[in-house]
């Protein structure tokens, strides 16, 4: 096996998106997302979804609900196989979006009835946006009903969508950097976006008008690359865990499960294989020829060495930390970056070496 995944180069990759589009159902542990529908619109306006928009995106009301139509009308034109000329509300640049409806079951009131019944459970929508195929770049949006704010949801769909954007074709997007542009006072998701991985790469100096105070406000561009993104890290961070079954999640299982077998082959060339009579294995043909299809996806094949690492990084999830055998358990750039002390995410791309224009 060798130490690098033989993962397509980056003139091998696709710059086209497909011309149709299957948008999956992803599974949350407080919410389940599904795709999106035209019918779902005037949910949000029950929801009272602008509310306050002008805070949470820079838009006003009238502004924002009209784009999350065209969003959403994109969506449903893209799974419908339709151009982006086609979808009647088409980008320029024919760029594409994927939008899914978000649903909870929860009853944090205690009083019996799903607090979202009256719009057939649906409090928000999630969106990627901006989907450039050329760039392998998207953009990520949530919108949630007034009273389903901070209460943690964002924090549970938002790793596990941006998993699938990041995850290789066929069982993601295959994208290779995500972003988000958020307004400064907006200061609680920009919490939860730096806490996810991402990194501050921009300012655009007063973009917005700030109705609230009257004044202008800048806006706060953050971002991370495929190289970046821990998508189990991001989940341990928020107290959420691992569901296999989602889109692209075998696929960063097998890529956490082989960087662990390069770290230990580094450490000890001699004794790598030494654990594997202690590993046990799964017995499960049905698991065991899914984890080699995610394998096959990374360019990976699966051998008794990442037994051993499938073994020994589901013994760590047992009890998270931020290394596995005292190392970084992310396959990529980690020796281009130094060790967190602290919460994996404070230095996560900060020591990233790119070349400057001198270097070029």
């Amino acid at each position: 096996m060798s130490e690098t995944a033989e993962t397509p180069t980056l003139q091998e990759i696709s710059r086209e998106l497909p011309p149709k589009i299957v948008i999956p159902e992803i599974k949350g542990e407080m919410v389940h997302l599904r795709p999106a529908t035209i019918e779902d619109l005037p949910r949000l306006d029950e929801l009272d979804a602008y509310y306050n928009a002008s805070r949470i995106t820079g838009k006003d009301p009238q502004a924002e609900r009209a784009v999350v139509h065209a969003w959403v009308r994109r969506s449903v034109a893209w799974t419908n196989g339709l151009a982006a000329s086609e979808s009647g509300v088409g980008d320029p640049e024919s760029r594409r979006t994927m939008a899914w409806a978000v649903l909870t079951d929860s009853d944090h009131d205690d009083d019996g009835q799903i607090d979202a019944q009256a719009t057939d459970n649906v409090i928000g929508m999630v969106f990627l946006i901006d989907i450039d195929g050329w760039a392998r770049s998207a953009r990520i949006q949530v919108v949630l009903g007034k009273d389903y704010r901070g209460r943690g949801y964002s924090r549970d769909m938002m790793p596990r969508v941006m998993t699938y954007g990041f995850a290789p074709e066929p069982a993601g997007l295959g994208m290779h950097r995500i972003w988000v542009a958020v307004p400064e006072k907006n200061t609680r998701s920009l919490s939860v976006y730096k806490s996810l991985g991402f990194v501050q790469s921009g300012t655009s100096r007063d973009a917005l008008w700030d109705a609230e105070n009257g004044r202008y406000q800048d806006l706060i561009v953050l971002d991370t690359l495929f190289d970046e993104y821990d998508p189990i890290r991001s989940l341990d961070a928020f107290g959420m865990h691992v569901i296999e079954d989602n889109p692209g999640m075998r696929e960063a299982l097998a890529m956490r499960e082989h960087s662990v077998t390069i770290q230990r082959k580094r450490r000890d060339p001699a004794g790598a294989n030494e654990t594997r009579a202690d590993a046990s294995p799964n017995g499960d043909d049905d698991n065991d020829e899914l984890r080699k299809a995610a394998y096959a996806r990374i360019g990976v094949e699966l051998n008794g060495d990442d037994e051993d690492a499938g073994a020994a990084v589901r013994q760590a999830e047992s009890a998270p930390s931020d290394t596995v055998d005292g190392d970084s358990t992310w396959p990529y750039g980690q020796s281009e970056r130094k060790t967190s002390k602290n919460a994996w995410w404070r230095n996560l791309g900060l020591s990233r070496k790119r070349e400057t224009e001198e270097e070029r």
